[in-house]
């Protein structure tokens, strides 16, 4: 069944964290499943800050091949959206620019990063599944996860900057993406605002969240 890969992005905005499954090293050939936070890029593409020490990191080290699944919490499980993202889970190096947003969304990884045992993986996605729900699934291909553009980050902090004073009360700016808007309660909890159709230019972005943010209540 075909699968529409926005439903998949927006999941995985609306969420923060989900259970990744590494390839266990102590158990050859059994899966280890973990529950992490992840933030995504600008690609839609998690990323996680984990020990050296954690056991899902000694794995993803002797093999890269990881799953992460997301599902928002519900009653009826088998009838909630979920998705399951598989890919090469990779070390890499981030600019101050990419960890200052990282913050953004998880600011307790502050003293994490203070340990010095801690690395960001980048999940690489290969192949994602989705199912929207009872009977409505489908598989997406790497390259259709892609957003339909990418902000640079130099467009997103200038669009957080000028939005900072005209978030209502009780919410901050987590970040901003060419299909909605991500913001924080004051108790840390996340909400995804989805924009109608993708937006691109700047001046039109902001204009974008703040059409979606208007009237939204505080979260006091």
């Amino acid at each position: 069944m075909r699968v529409d890969p926005r439903q998949a992005r927006e999941l995985l905005h609306r969420c923060a964290s989900g259970a990744l499954g590494t390839l266990s090293l102590n158990m050859p050939g059994y899966p280890f499943v973990t529950l992490l936070p992840y933030v995504l890029d600008a690609e839609a593409t998690p990323l996680i800050l984990v020990s050296d020490l954690a056991e899902h990191t000694r794995n993803l080290r002797g093999d890269s091949r990881a799953s992460l699944m997301v599902a928002e919490p519900s009653r009826s499980p088998l009838e909630a959206p979920r998705v399951t993202l598989l890919g090469d889970a990779v070390p890499i190096s981030m600019p101050p620019a990419a960890v200052d947003r990282f913050m953004r969304y998880l600011p307790d990884a502050t003293s994490y990063l203070s340990l010095g045992d801690f690395r960001f993986y980048r999940l690489a996605v290969r192949r994602i599944r989705l199912v929207g729900g009872f009977a409505r699934m489908g598989w997406i291909e790497a390259p259709s996860h892609m957003p339909p553009a990418i902000l640079a980050p130099s467009t997103e902090s200038d669009c957080i900057r000028e939005l900072e004073d005209r978030i209502p009360e009780g919410w901050r700016t987590l970040g901003v993406d060419v299909e909605g808007v991500d913001l924080a309660d004051r108790d840390g909890a996340r909400r995804r605002l989805a924009f109608p159709s993708a937006v691109c230019e700047p001046d039109a972005l902001i204009q974008a969240v703040l059409a979606s943010v208007d009237g939204i209540a505080d979260p006091a």
